[in-house]
């Protein structure tokens, strides 16, 4: 998809944008339509549960819908909205005491985030090692700069391309690659102290 393409699609987002804002809410109902089957998607990532991602993402939107006063228009709305459903997707998980349920699911996985690969281990100790990693994975990453958490989150967690991360975020492809780059980077800093040999970070290589 070309500049002119890209252009033209976050455009249309904000005029329905701003007729949502003036109270036109059949705006806001083709944007929920345009994007329900991605945060769904999302949500789906985190919860599993395919009727909790629907509610999870009626809550998202609805909470998108609360705040379109803080959007900023020089945003894509759907990077703006994809914060949004991650958020209330992690909130969730919170609420109903399953942290540790996200910190070993498959979003911090090797086959839902290829950044580490993490053996699991058999013994008490190489199980305790391989959770306080997970845990520090989490951690790191929820910390992130947001422009650079958002780019590897939607690497890692919707599998988007570098083409794709590009139209959503609006920024050139090298943006996107460095971006990632700097948070693998960022992340492998804060896990060094618990490597060891045989748990090694994965560049990301295997996608482009």
């Amino acid at each position: 998809m070309n500049a002119e393409v890209k252009k033209s699609n976050k455009d249309k987002d904000l005029i329905l944008v701003r007729r949502a804002k003036r109270g036109d809410y059949k705006a806001f109902d083709l944007l929920v339509l345009k994007y329900q089957s991605r945060i769904i998607g999302l949500a789906m990532k985190f919860v599993k549960d395919i009727q909790i991602a629907e509610d999870v993402a009626q809550e998202s939107f609805i909470k998108a819908y609360k705040s379109l006063d803080s959007f900023r228009e020089e945003s894509a709305f759907y990077t703006w909205l994809y914060r949004i459903a991650s958020n209330t997707s992690k909130n969730y998980l919170i609420s109903k005491k399953r942290k540790k349920e996200l910190l070993e699911s498959e979003i911090l996985s090797s086959e839902e985030i290829d950044i580490f690969d993490i053996p699991g281990g058999s013994s008490p100790e190489e199980i305790l090692q391989a959770n306080n990693l997970r845990e520090v994975i989490f951690e790191s990453l929820s910390n992130l700069p947001e422009d650079i958490r958002t780019a590897v989150s939607l690497r890692e967690f919707e599998g988007l391309s570098y083409e794709e991360i590009s139209e959503v975020l609006g920024c050139p492809i090298g943006t996107v690659r460095s971006r990632i780059f700097r948070g693998r980077e960022i992340i492998q800093e804060k896990i060094s102290p618990l490597l060891n040999s045989n748990i090694k970070l994965i560049k990301g290589s295997k996608r482009i």
